[in-house]
């Protein structure tokens, strides 16, 4: 008898890096294919194209489901991506952003997939919009303005900011209302050994090489490269408030 997708384990790549301010990266080796089996399946049960946001270091769960059924990158209606950096320096390094580095075998592989692969462009609340959180009557709101501190803390470290950066509510919006970003296409290959492991490198497609390379025959993806950043911060503010 056949065995079903849900019988179905793809090992993961290991991680051999540390935890830092956006989790532990091993933590993301211990990833249960039972989420890439229900998107798989759901895909293949459903005629409506589903959208799947991969956030932290989701592309494992679409590299997954890419392993588990060939159909899927046909089957889904696009993949909105939180990772990557292509115009400015990585996060955990100068080449490399945390989503990426923590399994870039998987974000390259859901890259070239063939699917409709997009990225988000970066916003950021300010400490004034915490106040306004922590004045409302909004119970999420209310919440939210107690335990962020350690992230408002962090960025102020880090970057030498007042405010954080709405990385993942960002891309829920790109998914929503793709008209908030303006994008540029080409082909995204990732780094994965040495120095520069976890690096996304963009190529625009406007040069012809003389030889063939790693980007040759790869299918484009849409990287966000702007944001209507007041509009994501009033529609997240509003949303946290209700």
């Amino acid at each position: 008898m056949e065995k079903s997708l849900w019988s179905h384990w793809v090992p993961l790549p290991t991680s051999p890096c540390e935890a830092n301010i956006y989790g532990d990266p091993e933590a993301a080796d211990i990833v249960f294919t039972c989420e890439a089996d229900v998107l798989a399946i759901a895909l293949n049960l459903e005629v409506a194209r589903r959208t799947d946001i991969p956030v932290a270091e989701g592309s494992q769960v679409s590299y997954v489901a890419i392993e588990l059924d060939p159909a899927f990158t046909k089957n889904i209606g696009q993949i909105v991506l939180l990772g990557g950096a292509f115009l400015v320096n990585g996060n955990v390094n100068p080449a490399s952003e945390a989503n990426i580095f923590g399994d870039p075998e998987a974000a390259d592989i859901v890259f070239t997939c063939g699917a409709d692969v997009g990225y988000w462009a970066q916003c950021y609340s300010s400490n004034h919009d915490r106040d306004i959180l922590a004045e409302s009557d909004g119970i999420f709101a209310k919440y939210l303005s107690k335990i962020l501190e350690f992230y408002f803390s962090y960025h102020r470290d880090a970057y030498n900011m007042k405010g954080v950066y709405l990385h993942d509510p960002t891309t829920i919006l790109a998914a929503v209302n793709p008209s908030l970003m303006t994008y540029m296409e080409g082909v995204i290959r990732v780094q994965t050994t040495g120095i520069t492991r976890g690096l996304s490198l963009f190529f625009n497609k406007q040069k012809r090489f003389n030889e063939e390379t790693e980007w040759c025959n790869k299918p484009t993806v849409k990287v966000a490269v702007t944001v209507d950043a007041p509009e994501v911060v009033k529609l997240v503010m509003q949303r946290l408030m209700y």
